[in-house]
This record gives C-alpha cells, structure tokens and sequence, in this order.
C-alpha cells in the first residue's frame, strides 16, 4: 500500500530492507541471504526505485555487507543503498565493502556527529575512498569547514549525550538499535537503573529471543526495551514469563507487539508467548491497518482548532491524529509559554548567567532585550524569585525550581508476597486509574496504568477480590513497588 501510494504521487519510492542477524553465521538461518535477495526481488517487483539496507543496529559485519550487497546487486536492477550505524566500531571497513560490491548510496554522518550510535565517519569516508575507483569527487576542503562548523554546535548539546566513551562490541550480542540505544540508556536511568545497564543489556538479549528473534526496528525495539526494562526492575528473567503465574503488568507496547497490533515478524510470535502476555485478548493477524477505523479529518480539525485556540493548520491535524497526547502536551505548553523556538539554543538548554543579556525576535520588527540580573534564595514552598531586565525596566517572576527536593507524602512500599496489596511495577507517573475503593474486582481487571519516560504500563488485579483503599491519583508520581491499592481483608 505504501509503494503504490508514493508511485502514484509521482515520487521517488525507496523500499527498506531491515537486517538483522548474520549472513556470515550458518546457525542463524532466519534471516539467511535467501530471505533478503527474495524479499528485494518482491519489492522491485511491487515497484519500488531504490533499494535501502538499513542496518539499524550496525550488526553487518564488512564481509556480510559485501557478500548481502553483492548477492542483491546481481538479483535486483534498482540502486542499492546501505545505512548502519558504528556502535561497534568497524562499520567504515562495512561502508567500504558496501560500495565496492555494488551499493550506489552509503550514508555517513559529519565528523562531529560520527561514530558510536551515530553513522561513520563522513570526512574519513571522503579521504579513505580518495584516488580510487570508489572516488567521491567531494572536495575535503570544505567539509572540513563544515565540520568545525558543527564541532561548535554540538558543545550546545552537551547536556544531551549519553555518556558512551567507546565502541562496544557486546553490540554484536545485544543486537540494539543505534537509535535506541541512547534513549533506552537514559529510559533506565530514568527508572533507577542506571547501574544495572549491563543487566539491561543482557536482558534485551533474552527478550529478543524469548520473542522469537524479531527485526528490531522502531516501533517493535521499543517494545523489547521496554519488556527488557520491566524484567530488570522486577527482579525477573525472561525464561520466568512463561513459568510465572502472577498477573504481571507488561508495557502496552509489548501486548501491541505480541498482539499483532505492530504487524507479524517472520514465523510469527511464539505461542505461548501470545498466550501469557496477550491473555484474553483479542489478536490481529493481518495488516494491522485494515481494522482500524478511517480517519475523520473534519473531526479532527475541529478538535485540533479547540485544542490550539484558533484554526488549525494540516501540519496541527496531522500531528493530533498521529500523536494526540504528545500533541496536547506540546499545545499545553505553546500556549503557557509561547513559541519559545524563537530563543537562542545556549539560553533555552543552559540558561542565563547573572548579568547575560540577549535579544529575541519575538516577531517581525518586535525585539525583546533581556538582562538577568540574579537568582533569590529559595523559599519555603520550593520557588524562587528571578530579578531581570525586559527592555531596560526591572522585573522579577517567582517560578518553581524543580531541582529542590519537593516535600511530599511518600506511601509506604507493597509488602512482597502479600496478596492484599498491589505495589508499583516500576517508578513513573499515574496516567488512568480504573477502579475506586470498595470496587469488587476481578482477576486480570485493568486497575489503573502508569507512565514512565513514554513507557506505559497498565496494572492488572492479581486475584478477585474487594479493595479497601486505592491510594493514588491520576498525575501522582510513585516509585517502584510503591503501595498503589489494598484489598479488603478476606
């Protein structure tokens, strides 16, 4: 459908091939040579222009690259073009091997950019492939002005980086995405486990497999993520899902995986995995498009308008119905704080120091000038008063510093293996709650959902019963194993 869609417009249609795996490994048979030279032949066939390699993980190891590239390029008569990313550090040698066997595109990322979860070198690229056949014809020169260029920039983005110092090898084990890499490391940092990343590691590993051995790729490496995170917060291993009889509360982007809900990886999931995480649920096994309902895109113009407070542009609609609570969110603080893009990259991420004055079109022909004066003392209900200049006239604003400690109620931790209490499956932000106290329940009845880092989690009952008390709200931040509800005493 997507192919025909983008012929139709008249554009370019590049077709993606995910790799996973290891054509090199004769044990790894799922993903063989085989399977991509039949699967670029497919989408020739269904009419795409280009052909993409996107090695999401950077696992193409230079010798598969050569022997992947190679095959397709004498099955297939449309340009093939190879992405990876260096989280192991050998992927120049695969960028290489690529364009030396047939790939017409290979990507690579500015010098500053380069390397790690990011793509290889391009400035090394250019040099290394330099009075040779595979010869650019880009001159250096300015690419290494360019370069110094965004040198620069990325110091404004320092609060940003992950920490990773080297390449990792245990790529080749973990098998994780360059994309979300990054993002999962601070997803578990975020959720206490900064310390345990190792484990982290090893249990996306053994959540891949327990899944089947998928293709992961944005949105299924989410769910693997997440599952693998929810396993290090409990405690569990993967091998334990399957063995433990507890209602466990898993992500909703893992029952969406398993449900179908995401599409169906090659061979499908297995079955007793669908059975213990999807339950009752119910399972889609075709094209998960087919059963949803088409979009009203009058409706949804008119709730856009009211969310933003005027009319709404295409680019507003579209983000509504793709992202509604992200859209909302983003609407929400539009209209708190304005169109704080206009503000310089260093003053927005780092803020001002203590007689640093900048200026800031706020529309054409309209220039603000603000000079932070200082920052007060914190006072008892944990803001501050800020002293400045706008335009030369001294003001001041008491805002709340979210770097104090705030002082609130903390609930007591669920006592493990006492069935009357349910405790927090991991730390985040009370999202829905389901059920009031004196509500009769039953086992497996949804009791309420949680939100971590844009993890989502929903809490089942693990048994029938009437609840005493539900002790949290919607908005209430909780930490892991934190007493969210109690039975009645039998």
């Amino acid at each position: 459908m997507a192919i025909d869609a983008v012929v139709e417009s008249g554009a370019i249609c590049e077709a993606a091939i995910c790799y996973t795996g290891d054509v090199l490994d004769p044990k790894r048979t799922k993903y063989s040579l085989d399977y991509y030279v039949q699967l670029a032949k497919q989408l020739e066939k269904l009419g795409a222009h280009m052909l993409a390699i996107k090695d999401m993980a950077g696992l193409c190891k230079p010798f598969a690259a050569a022997k992947l590239v190679k095959a397709l390029h004498d099955e297939i008569g449309i340009p093939i073009h190879f992405h990876t990313h260096d989280t192991s550090g050998a992927q120049m040698a695969t960028l290489l091997e690529a364009a030396r066997n047939g790939a017409s595109v290979v990507d690579a990322a500015f010098a500053p950019f380069a390397g790690l979860t990011s793509q290889p070198n391009l400035n090394a690229l250019v040099d290394a492939a330099r009075h040779t056949p595979l010869d650019t014809g880009l001159d250096p020169e300015p690419l290494r002005h360019l370069a110094h260029y965004w040198a620069a920039v990325r110091d404004h983005y320092t609060a940003f980086e992950c920490g990773m110092k080297a390449p990792d090898a245990d790529l080749y084990l973990h098998e994780m995405p360059g994309g979300q890499f990054t993002n999962l490391l601070e997803q578990a940092k975020a959720l206490g486990l900064g310390d345990r990343w190792e484990e982290v590691c090893k249990a996306y590993a053994e959540c891949n497999q327990l899944l089947g051995d998928i293709v992961k790729v944005t949105p299924t490496s989410k769910s693997v993520g997440d599952l693998a995170l929810m396993l290090v917060t409990n405690g569990l291993q993967a091998a334990d899902l399957l063995s433990d009889s507890r209602e466990l509360a898993f992500p909703e982007s893992v029952l969406d995986l398993v449900a179908g809900r995401m599409g169906q990886p090659p061979g499908g999931f297995p079955a007793a995995v669908v059975k213990r995480i999807v339950r009752d649920g119910k399972v889609v096994t075709g094209r998960p498009g087919e059963s949803l309902a088409p979009a009203d895109f009058h409706a949804a113009e008119k709730k856009t308008a009211e969310i933003v407070g005027r009319t709404a542009s295409p680019r507003e609609v579209l983000s509504m119905l793709l992202y509604p609570r992200v859209f909302e969110d983003y609407a929400r603080h539009v209209a708190k704080y304005a169109d704080v893009s206009v503000l310089p990259t260093p003053a927005f991420l780092e803020g001002l120091k203590s007689g640093e004055e900048l200026s800031v079109d706020i529309e054409p022909g309209k220039t603000l000038l603000i000079r932070l004066l200082t920052v007060g003392e914190p006072h008892a209900d944990g803001t501050r008063t800020v002293f400045f200049e706008l335009n030369g006239q001294p003001r001041s604003v008491s805002i709340a510093d979210k770097s104090l400690e705030a002082k609130v109620q903390r609930r007591p931790k669920a006592v493990p293996g006492d069935a009357r209490e349910v405790g927090a499956p991991m730390p985040g932000l009370v999202v829905t709650v389901a059920v009031r106290p004196g509500d009769v329940v039953t086992k497996g009845q949804k009791l309420l959902s949680l939100e971590a880092m844009k993890m989502e989690t929903t809490v089942y009952a693990e048994r029938d019963g009437k609840l005493a008390e539900v002790l949290v709200t919607p908005g209430t931040p909780v930490e892991a194993q934190e007493l969210l509800a109690r039975y009645a005493d039998a």
